[in-house]
């Protein structure tokens, strides 16, 4: 710390409440990391909820050799991250508090960052960038980024009714006794999304708040650990439940606390945010799933009332709410899935009422589209459809633009710009090519490329990557608009697309097309013989497990 630096700053000011269970192979380095933060940190309160591996032990161990360690052991599992974090925060003795998960770390500077933010800004609340980190391939995706792209201090959370996007916990930094005097703790036992509410609390209790574009959490997701994290476990209905549940009390403690901007925001965050992401991933659920997930999703949304739908009716979230409302019984789910990615793709068809306004379906004309008659061509939801063919050393990727309710045609789309991209590390396969669209006559303006496999990879790589595929539409003007592509995938095509190529290196490549869990076109790729080979073996695993 510069001699300069604030008495604040140089004193132990923060104390760090650590969470774990059953997670003895990471919770040592969570703890590592908030000691690790520097003399600004006065306590690490590592709170274990009755774990039965080794956790226990490795803590005590650690607390032997490190007096700012207190650790706290539960006498019954409590089945959820709420009630840990209260007895964290009955122990606490610092000034500020922050939370850490034991399966995730805090970045160096973190702590300095947040601290200096609160002090310097007389703020009870200071929030950082948090980014997800995909394990094992370490891709990183900042979370709400918008929110933390500069410095910014706002009198009350109504002056960037954003806040209420940003539901977690973890990446701030709250003053004790704010907390203490507004009596803003977790839900007790097991309530998965607890950070809806406690964040909810937050807010309503009109804190001054500091934000700071530095990186000052790093979420671990582990979706192929044999435990997954309470969010991540999506697949009974039961999480959904949960998720809405937790959505109601917020926005009900937002309009109960008379914020009612922020409660509205909550609402539609909703239908951007948690609408899409399991309305994604509806289709991947059996007939009894859907059946349960749409009905219990219609009666949450018959809550809402004509004020929260008025705003942007054709926003993809909106849109996917007002066909559930709108039908009784789960329909249309591919195109439901589609209208859910990022960015949205509206399939065909484009269907009239009797007197020509467009609709959702003729069997659904309540479900109006007229408002995509007078959006900007650049948000748009363009539906783009793709289908790669490989080919020995190259492929043939065809791409389609439809049109929509002639906007399309009135823009004037003259060409593609289409790249591949890693997922894993967000490098771009060659460079970006242009290709010119070309009108068929039906309503579709048409383009093929030519991919080349040497773009993917080093020969001697030993793992395989996903790449995702990249568009632009480029219209007259300059107007663009960024989209990705839907797979076709009739008659079986992605699988017969499968295959093993040879590079013009010479070397073996596994090619696999597929959709995601979204319908866009990605493809899999393992350049070199021992990747293709553990890829090959990996399947034969698999299959001789389901066997």
């Amino acid at each position: 710390m510069p001699p300069h630096a604030p008495h604040t700053m140089r004193c132990p000011q923060v104390g760090v409440i650590v969470i774990g269970y059953n997670d003895a192979a990471h919770v040592t380095t969570a703890v590592r990391s908030a000691l690790a933060q520097g003399p600004a940190v006065r306590e690490v309160v590592a709170v274990d909820d009755y774990s039965t591996d080794d956790s226990a032990d490795l803590l005590a161990r650690l607390a032997a050799t490190e007096p700012r360690l207190k650790v706290v052991r539960r006498r019954v599992n409590s089945g959820g991250c709420g009630s840990p974090r209260n007895t964290g925060l009955d122990r606490v003795t610092s000034p500020y508090v922050m939370f850490l998960d034991s399966d995730d770390v805090l970045p160096p500077g973190a702590v300095d960052a947040l601290l200096a933010a609160a002090t310097g800004a007389g703020a009870e609340v200071a929030g950082g960038l948090c980014v997800r980190r995909e394990l094992p391939g370490r891709r990183e995706v900042p979370w709400q980024a918008p929110l933390y792209s500069t410095h910014a201090v706002f009198e009350r959370p109504a002056q960037r009714p954003r806040l209420v996007h940003d539901t977690l916990c973890v990446n701030k930094l709250y003053r004790t006794d704010f907390l203490r005097d507004h009596g803003i703790r977790f839900p007790e036992g097991r309530f998965p999304y607890e950070d809806f509410v406690f964040t909810a609390r937050v807010l309503a209790a009109r804190p001054r708040i500091a934000l700071v574009p530095d990186r000052v959490y790093v979420w671990h997701v582990r979706r192929s650990a044999d435990r997954l994290s309470i969010s991540l476990d999506r697949a009974d209905i039961a999480n959904w439940r949960a998720r809405t549940e937790a959505s109601r009390l917020a926005y009900e403690i937002l309009l109960g606390a008379g914020q009612k901007e922020l409660a509205r925001a909550a609402r539609a965050k909703f239908l951007d945010h948690e609408l899409r992401i399991y309305g994604r991933e509806l289709g991947l659920h059996d007939a009894h799933y859907q059946r349960a997930w749409w009905t219990h999703t219609r009666a949450y949304l018959a809550e809402y009332d004509a004020s929260d739908w008025a705003h942007n009716p054709t926003a993809p979230g909106r849109l996917i709410g007002r066909v559930v409302l709108a039908s009784p019984d789960p329909r249309d789910l591919p195109r439901l899935r589609d209208l859910a990615s990022r960015p949205a793709r509206l399939l065909p068809p484009y269907a009239h009422s009797p007197d020509g306004t467009p609709v959702w379906s003729a069997d659904l004309p309540e479900v109006t589209l007229e408002p995509l008659l007078t959006r900007p061509v650049r948000l748009l939801p363009l539906a783009v459809d793709a289908e790669l063919r490989p080919r020995a050393r190259t492929a043939l990727l065809r791409l389609r633009l439809h049109e929509l309710y002639g906007r399309v045609a009135q823009a004037g789309p003259e060409a593609l710009e289409v790249e591949w991209r890693c997922r894993e590390t967000g490098r771009a396969a060659g460079t970006r090519t242009t290709v010119t669209l070309t009108p068929s006559g039906d309503g579709v303006w048409s383009a093929e490329t030519v991919i080349h496999w040497a773009a993917f990879g080093n020969p001697g790589s030993r793992g395989a990557g996903t790449w995702d595929l990249r568009l632009r539409v480029r219209f007259q003007g300059g107007a663009y608009r960024e989209v990705t592509a839907h797979a076709l995938t009739s008659a079986g095509l992605l699988r017969r697309s499968r295959r093993a190529v040879v590079s013009a290196r010479h070397v073996v490549v596994l090619a696999h097309p597929y959709a995601t869990h979204s319908g866009a076109l990605a493809l899999r790729v393992a350049p070199g013989l021992r990747a293709a080979m553990s890829v090959v073996h990996g399947r034969l695993r698999r299959l001789l497990h389901c066997h």
